[in-house]
């Protein structure tokens, strides 16, 4: 081959490389632009969403009226209303943000692949809503009464204790603990991915199961405050959640047998 020819052949395989370099970036444009405007709606509406994410405090305090949230900065609400604001942006602008990254990738997929892969994409919101759900509806009060336990009302000469919470100390908890819950909740969509891909198999992920129990509760410690009732409301999703996955990867192995088998049908036809 001549130098002129691999010259041609450098040049032409930079082309393809710099149109997807180019619809790459109006994608993450977009995806910005998406982001963008979700949170300036969603700043409009901060105060709000922040009242909405309280609401578990509110109500486990809601026999006392003098009770408060306090902040000691003087930027401190505000910072924490944009804080508020990304977090429900991010959330909003999700499906958009999801469709543009399967619209570059989905035409380097084969047609069974773009097939198989969509349904887990789908179901990636939907999870990660499962797990902000449980955690806002049924731990988030749990753990807030426990917390409250630890008050005292003083008297024979010691001091009362009583919660002064701040408006981005509990933020930050609140999106802490949304976040471990929807991102342990994707753990099926990881699963069966990587068993679709072939590199786990049902009888490996079975075998593994009480690993996966003691990794299950050392995730929930690190991803969740140091109280028993998170960690405990973390860890046992994420097993039912590994149970699912195992069942989730023996459908898919059974379809792929039954598919290689008709292929193999076919072929001695």
């Amino acid at each position: 081959m001549s130098e002129r020819d691999g010259t041609d052949d450098i040049e032409a395989s930079r082309a393809p490389l710099l149109e997807h370099l180019i619809e790459l970036r109006t994608r993450l444009i977009k995806a910005l632009i998406a982001f963008v405007i979700a949170f300036c709606v969603t700043f409009y509406f901060a105060e709000d969403i922040y009242a909405y994410l309280t609401q578990p405090l509110a109500d486990a305090l809601s026999g006392d009226p003098g009770r408060r949230l306090i902040y000691t900065a003087l930027q401190e609400t505000f910072f924490t209303y944009i804080k508020v604001a990304m977090f429900a942006a991010l959330c909003l602008s999700f499906p958009y943000v999801a469709g543009q990254v399967w619209l570059f990738i989905a035409p380097g997929l084969y047609r069974d692949e773009r097939g198989a892969f969509l349904p887990f994409l789908a179901a990636t919101p939907v999870l990660f809503i499962l797990g902000a759900s449980l955690v806002f509806y049924f731990i988030m009060p749990m753990a807030t009464e426990f917390f409250l336990g630890f008050e005292t009302t003083g008297g024979d000469g010691a001091l009362p204790i009583q919660l002064e919470a701040k408006v981005n100390e509990y933020l930050s908890l609140v999106m802490t603990l949304i976040f471990a819950f929807g991102l342990a909740f994707q753990l099926p969509v990881l699963l069966m991915l990587m068993g679709r891909a072939g590199l786990v198999s049902s009888q490996g992920l079975a075998k593994q199961r009480k690993y996966a129990i003691v990794g299950a509760f050392a995730a929930a410690a690190i991803l969740t405050p140091p109280d028993p009732i998170s960690q405990i409301g973390l860890g046992v999703p994420i097993i039912l959640l590994y149970e699912i996955s195992i069942i989730g990867v023996r459908i898919i192995e059974k379809r792929r047998a039954e598919k290689q088998a008709a292929e193999a049908g076919n072929e001695a036809v």
